[in-house]
């Protein structure tokens, strides 16, 4: 017992602390802790007492506060937090925060704590005011720093609670304390589950909005700020706009947060040495997310937070922040590449290309050459996620790929390759041998990872986009797709894939971009050697396959026929695939004349029989102009090249319905022959 008393009197030092454990070990203080008969005339918890002030003693030694006999304490730790305090325990508390704290250091201590239910005990001590509640939330704080989704996966009630009284103590608070918890409140804010689902969650929002506007609608230092802007940006990560009610006051708030966060832009990165300042690149980097709303909700015609005059306003506001964010990425040096902060102003400036194509065209074609050399770079050296969350508030949302600058520019250069002089300083730069490398990367995630939804959905999305940018390219530039070989490669890879990703049904919208891509780039490269092959037989199979499905007969709605309608299969999808569709039998129209076994695909198919059965059945109402126009161009095509195309079309009285629909170049080219 003496040793006890001079170790909680710190007489010792950390050699001493080691020779005293080395003579007593653990089976001591174990045997203290479980002992609950006291001396006579000593309080009840003396035993537990001196046996917590030996364990503290020697979890200041970080190779004893992992040891396993300190590890399987916890539980009695949490017990001890959540007993009512007496004044006589209270050395006892400091001595297991102690304990605690030791364990947090260590490299397994995080997930033992985790697991071992001491976030509920912290949660419990925090919001019952307990005894030492304020290492109660810096021992929370760093749990969620290292292990957040573990956390609330455990424990959201709990962690619930905390914020519910953290929220009420903001929007109540008049003084510094006020601003303290804007640092304090996102730890708490999770990404999982989301807040508005429940209406604990709710609440809590509504005081943090309630707060937030107290804050800003207030004239504010650069100190007090910057918290404020940092928490409404994690808001808007957590919750998009949701926490932000609708009504005047709620659109009134919003218009002024994305204005702040303008402002804020503008006024750093305009500066001759912009970030220099301690934390800038934090504050900025929020404003980043702040105005990514700003952008959401300008576009936003279902249920808009914001009026019409707003709109208007904010958009010429974000316009001058770009103005700024273009101007700081023009000085950017070669050494800086790596710097996060580069990275998210090249993700909010694609997220900007992606949505407004009118404005700061001219800078914005002047960056290019530097945009697309920033997404080479980080396709080369696959520039490590962990870097990104260096960054407090940077968008998580899984790329599953780490170098992926490349993906938020994607929409931008979709727009911008549909324009002469953004389209020519593209492709000068080396941006198509660019996609097509990052096309490849990307469609070998698809196939490899079958399972990861999210994953899968971004990966997808992006192998949309880069289809849609290589579209514009066939469209515009022919030339460049018969002499670069970047699309030669592209054009073998789309006849082996086409085949493999048809039959799974749930990237239908996908197997569109790869059909008409495909026919469009055959069209042009018809004489080369990939589409001579058999892959390029089996390629035009699965293209016939797929246009051929798209369409069937269904009891019209009213009336006792049949109508045209989508095929159930592609129903979820056409509004996505009906433009892609209609390019696509165009195309396969234009490669008819070029490729002589074609014609025998379509017959194998039996799509002529199925498409006269279908034209025989239902109402010529029900068939739009756009439709018979489609059917029209590849039916003419078949029928000029095949003369067993003709003789079924003939057979099946094509004539009759070709008169019946108005297809008269149909009628002309079977009467000619």
């Amino acid at each position: 017992l003496q040793v006890a008393k001079a170790v909680r009197a710190g007489e010792v030092d950390a050699k001493t602390r080691r020779q005293i454990f080395d003579a007593i070990g653990f089976t001591f203080p174990n045997r203290l802790l479980t002992s609950r008969q006291p001396p006579a005339g000593c309080p009840e918890h003396t035993f537990q007492a001196l046996g917590l002030t030996l364990l503290a003693c020697f979890c200041t030694d970080p190779e004893l506060a992992g040891h396993s006999q300190i590890l399987n304490k916890i539980p009695t730790f949490n017990d001890i937090l959540v007993s009512p305090c007496n004044p006589d325990s209270t050395s006892m508390i400091d001595d297991v925060y102690q304990c605690l704290s030791a364990v947090m250091a260590t490299a397994r201590g995080p997930r033992e704590l985790v697991t071992k239910g001491t976030v509920s005990a912290l949660c419990q001590a925090y919001v019952n005011h307990s005894y030492g509640s304020d290492r109660a939330l810096t021992l929370l704080l760093g749990l969620l720093a290292v292990a957040e989704a573990k956390c609330w996966q455990r424990d959201a009630p709990h962690l619930l609670a905390v914020l519910g009284k953290l929220s009420d103590d903001f929007l109540k608070a008049e003084d510094i304390t006020k601003f303290e918890l804007c640092d304090v409140l996102p730890r708490f804010i999770p990404q999982l589950p989301p807040l508005t689902q429940d209406s604990q969650g709710c609440e809590c929002l509504h005081r943090l909005y309630k707060g937030l506007a107290n804050i800003l609608g207030s004239k504010l230092s650069q100190s007090q700020r910057d918290p404020a802007l940092k928490l409404a940006a994690c808001l808007v990560q957590a919750c998009g706009s949701e926490w932000i009610p609708a009504g005047s006051a709620g659109s009134k708030f919003l218009a002024l947060l994305v204005n702040l966060a303008c402002v804020e832009v503008r006024l750093t990165l305009e500066e001759p040495d912009p970030l220099e300042a301690e934390g800038k690149k934090e504050v900025v980097t929020a404003c980043y997310v702040l105005i990514e709303m700003g952008i959401q909700e300008c576009l936003r015609e279902e249920k808009p937070l914001l009026e019409e005059v707003q709109k208007m306003q904010l958009m010429r506001i974000m316009e001058e922040a770009f103005g700024a964010v273009i101007f700081y990425l023009k000085q950017v040096k070669q050494e800086e590449l790596k710097d996060p902060f580069i990275f998210a102003s090249v993700r909010i400036l694609g997220a900007w290309m992606a949505e407004e194509t009118s404005s700061l065209k001219q800078e914005i074609c002047e960056l290019l050459p530097f945009l697309v050399s920033y997404a080479k770079k980080h396709c080369k050296e696959g520039t490590t996620a962990a870097s990104l969350s260096q960054l407090e508030v940077v968008s998580t949302e899984g790329s599953g790929l780490p170098q992926d600058a490349l993906r938020f520019l994607l929409p931008g250069f979709c727009h911008l390759t549909a324009e002469d002089r953004p389209r020519d300083i593209l492709i000068s730069e080396g941006a198509p041998a660019l996609l097509w490398e990052y096309f490849l990367r990307h469609w070998e995630v698809l196939i490899s990872e079958p399972e990861s939804l999210t994953l899968l959905t971004s990966t997808e999305m992006s192998l949309q986009t880069v289809c849609g940018i290589f579209l514009n390219l066939v469209v515009t530039v022919p030339d460049l797709i018969r002499r670069d070989k970047t699309f030669s490669s592209l054009m073998d890879m789309l006849l082996k894939s086409l085949p493999l990703l048809l039959p799974k049904k749930d990237h239908l919208v996908l197997a569109a971009n790869f059909t008409t891509l495909g026919l469009m780039m055959a069209r042009i490269l018809a004489s080369s050697a990939a589409l001579q092959g058999q892959p390029a037989k089996e390629f035009f199979r699965a293209t016939v396959s797929f246009l051929s499905q798209a369409h069937t007969a269904q009891a019209a709605p009213g009336s006792h026929g049949l109508a045209v309608t989508v095929s159930p299969a592609y129903a979820s999808a056409w509004a996505d695939i009906s433009e892609l569709w209609l390019l696509g039998m165009q195309a396969l129209a234009g490669c008819v004349p070029l490729f002589p076994w074609l014609p025998q695909a379509v017959l194998q198919a039996r799509w002529l029989e199925n498409l006269s059965q279908l034209l025989t059945r239902v109402a010529p109402a029900s068939v739009d102009f756009e439709l018979i126009s489609a059917f029209q161009g590849v039916l003419v095509e078949l029928a000029r090249a095949s003369k067993v195309c003709r003789d079924v079309i003939v057979s099946h009285h094509g004539g009759e319905w070709a008169n019946l629909y108005g297809m008269a170049a149909l009628e002309q080219c079977l009467a000619e022959q």
